[in-house]
């Protein structure tokens, strides 16, 4: 069986989990590049590093991530499209303008990082003790915005065609890479936060390099020829219709965190660890939850293509199911053994025992999450990004600024900071579930016509 057919006519189930699993642990590896970070400069260096690298450091650099990871789903999206509908000289436009949208664009934003960053950590209010160091690591951080994009692209791209192993095979070796240099740099060579943000981004030069090789070695239909390097108008816009709402829907999370770290960074450094010690935790199950989503989007892009909506809407039923079970059994284990998971990246008594406040009260409600990231990832998988954007604007964003807005003035501390989370995201799942009943039963109706014309 060839690879277009895969995702095509095989079990659902089977499928689904042939896409996840390289992306579940591809994104785990991923995940630990700034885990690694953490845990390494919050045991040698002290807890006003560990507040450097993660909290307010942390929620910057995935605002910027997040924009173009959403472009990448783009790039992932119009490429499956093109593959299921077997149109590969779309495939082959498609790979082009995407890699010159991945230089081009990472570009500008290493540029915007670099010049803007002391303005954005001040904004969020970040303590005076973590300000240096948060800088430092910040700037550094940014020069690895290109090859983190290039690899982003690159990886969509060939799991799009049904590679999903490789790029996993990339972030293996990119993540031992950066777990050795934050050993060198930061313990034996004492370089501090510095050397974990070197550490991060000259792992991500090697995912990129490596993600580039794969491209321009081959013979298939997606092979990258850097001298082709070019924007196609109409491929870009087609790219852009998905990834510029997929962004934008991501960093409408990131602005909201954004606000509530300002909050948290008000509670003073001991919670700001706390909380960037407990967000390292709860970032595995929000790697899970992201994995089922991008193999529904690939999956759906495909059948999608091929016209099979009976296949999206039976991809989007198991994955779902699975993704629920998943957020149960997480939820589970980081409420049991919270004290524990927690000790790993302090020591200081007092940020364990609010972390584990934390991570008892926030993960019993995952499950309610799923329900959005399913639904989003398989209206996307379809082509259909605006949407999705604006109801978690309405449902997440809008919903918890007022909220923190409103609310935590009334009684300020983290519980009632936290509960904004379940609160948002059992109205957006929702929301979500009424759109994607009346989407689906659109696009059948419009798959049903177009074959009676033919």
């Amino acid at each position: 069986m060839n690879e277009q057919s895969r995702a095509l006519t095989g079990p659902v189930y089977r499928e689904i989990l042939y896409f996840f699993f390289p992306i579940l642990f591809g994104t785990f590896f991923q995940q630990l590049y700034n885990t690694a970070d953490a845990v390494i400069v919050g045991q040698t260096v002290g807890t006003q590093a560990l507040a450097a690298v993660g909290g307010t450091t942390g929620i910057l650099a995935n605002f910027v991530v997040n924009l173009f990871v959403g472009i990448s789903s783009g790039a992932t999206v119009v490429t499956a499209q093109h593959f299921g509908a077997g149109n590969f000289s779309g495939v082959r436009r498609t790979v082009h303008t995407s890699m010159a949208l991945a230089f081009a664009g990472g570009a500008v934003l290493t540029a915007a990082g670099l010049v803007l960053a002391r303005w954005a950590l001040g904004l969020m209010s970040t303590p005076a003790d973590v300000m240096p160091m948060a800088e430092t690591y910040l700037r550094i951080y940014f020069l690895g915005v290109i090859p983190s994009f290039v690899y982003n692209i690159g990886a969509g791209i060939l799991r799009a065609v049904g590679d999903t192993k490789r790029p996993l095979y990339f972030l293996i070796i990119a993540c031992l890479v950066n777990i050795a240099l934050d050993l060198v740099f930061v313990v034996a060579l004492e370089m501090g936060v510095g050397g974990a943000a070197l550490a991060t981004i000259v792992s991500q030069f090697v995912s990129a390099l490596l993600t580039l090789r794969a491209l321009t070695h081959t013979t298939r239909v997606y092979r990258y020829i850097p001298a082709d390097t070019k924007f196609d108008k109409n491929t870009l816009r087609s790219v852009m219709n998905v990834g510029i709402p997929a962004g934008l829907q991501s960093n409408l999370y990131s602005v909201t965190n954004m606000l509530i770290q300002s909050v948290v960074n008000s509670f003073g450094t001991g919670i700001v660890a706390a909380w960037t010690a407990y967000g390292k935790i709860d970032s595995f199950f929000w790697m899970v939850t992201a994995a089922y989503g991008i193999a529904v989007t690939t999956f759906t892009g495909q059948n999608y293509g091929a016209g099979r909506i009976d296949r999206v809407r039976s991809g989007v039923r198991v994955t779902l199911a699975l993704d629920v079970v998943t957020a149960f059994a997480m939820g589970a284990a980081f409420y049991a053994f919270a004290p524990v998971l927690l000790s790993i990246f302090s020591r200081d008594a007092d940020v364990i025992a609010l972390g584990v406040s934390m991570a008892r009260f926030l993960p019993p409600f995952y499950a309610l999450y799923t329900v959005v990231e399913v639904l989003a990832g398989a209206v996307r998988g379809c082509g259909e990004a605006l949407v999705p954007a604006v109801i978690v604007a309405l449902g997440v964003c809008v919903l918890r600024v007022a909220w923190v807005l409103i609310f935590v003035p009334l009684h300020r501390d983290m519980y009632m900071l936290m509960v904004s989370y379940p609160i948002s995201w059992g109205f957006t799942a929702v929301l979500f579930t009424i759109y994607y009943k009346r989407y689906m039963a659109r696009a059948s109706r419009v798959r049903k016509e177009r074959e009676g014309v033919s």
